[in-house]
């Protein structure tokens, strides 16, 4: 009689847990656009000017944010070479439909003066103690879970003690060669959702703003002549933002991805709550949350 009524407080116990797992189901998730617009502003933050970069280029400006927490000596590097003016009227030298726009200088032969050609490698940062992300996805296929951290798509270790950005369209990441320590100039933009160069590159940034003018730039030079090649995706400049305040002040605000309205986010990316979507998978992955920008 004991089992008996063990048996059915165990059946009473599992009814209870399924309706209230169904009932969590179906709480109200807004919409994406909805969630945005109603974002109080304690939930924004201001770009950091001094860890902002303008790409200048003859189509408008790209404006990437720096990610000093994960790859300080890269991050330190560029803006060393965007102050000397080492990029200036170089060029944007490689396009690759959905793989990367990459820039520098395509004949190797110009030096530095302040910056480095090549620095050692930051593929990921290690903690001694678990860094805590904003969680994605426990379940992705190249690393053990994905998340976002001051406002980067990242993913950890199972221990959450090393941790490296995701190559989502808009990465800003540093090209190298064979040697894992040969990066130090020539960057790329990453044009689609390249995962398997997570954990062989230093990614240090992301694209803000201007992605539209990276996607319009030529694929290939006019022609073989030392004009074209010269002409081809020229880059006017690389800036430091913080240098350019009064001429190009900073009126971009960025979600916290530590905030609430963030977090529900990601909840309507896993379950689109919008009508005209019939099926809702209940996943995402790391490349398809995007952080949301506004002018401030």
């Amino acid at each position: 009689m004991k089992q008996i009524n063990k048996l059915t407080q165990f059946s009473l116990l599992c009814v209870s847990l399924m309706f209230s797992a169904a009932g969590l189901s179906m709480q109200k998730v807004s919409a994406p656009a909805d969630i945005i617009a109603n974002a109080p502003n304690e939930h924004w933050r201001k770009l950091n000017p001094e860890n902002t970069l303008y790409l200048e280029l003859e189509r408008g400006t790209v404006i990437i944010e720096l990610n000093p927490l994960l790859a300080p000596l890269h991050v330190e590097n560029i803006k060393k070479l965007a102050r000397e003016g080492f990029y200036k009227n170089l060029n944007i030298y490689r396009f690759v439909e959905g793989f990367v726009a990459q820039g520098g200088d395509v004949t190797e032969t110009k030096k530095p003066k302040v910056g480095k050609l090549a620095i050692k490698a930051e593929f990921y940062k290690t903690t001694h103690t678990e860094l805590a992300i904003t969680l994605v996805d426990d379940k992705d296929g190249y690393a053990k879970r994905t998340g976002f951290l001051n406002g980067f798509s990242v993913a950890q270790n199972i221990h959450g003690t090393q941790t490296w950005q995701t190559h989502c369209p808009g990465t800003f990441s540093m090209a190298r060669g064979d040697s894992a320590n040969s990066g130090g100039t020539e960057f790329y933009v990453a044009l689609g959702a390249i995962r398997y160069l997570d954990h062989n590159i230093t990614s240090f940034g992301r694209v803000i703003s201007g992605m539209e003018y990276i996607l319009k730039l030529d694929r290939n030079p006019k022609d073989d002549s030392e004009a074209s090649l010269k002409a081809y995706n020229m880059i006017k400049d690389i800036k430091v933002a913080a240098d350019h305040l009064k001429d190009t002040p900073l009126v971009i605000d960025i979600m916290k991805t530590d905030s609430d309205s963030f977090k529900e986010l990601i909840k309507a990316r896993r379950n689109r709550p919008e009508p005209w979507f019939l099926a809702t998978p209940n996943y995402t992955d790391i490349c398809s949350v995007s952080v949301p920008v506004r002018k401030g």
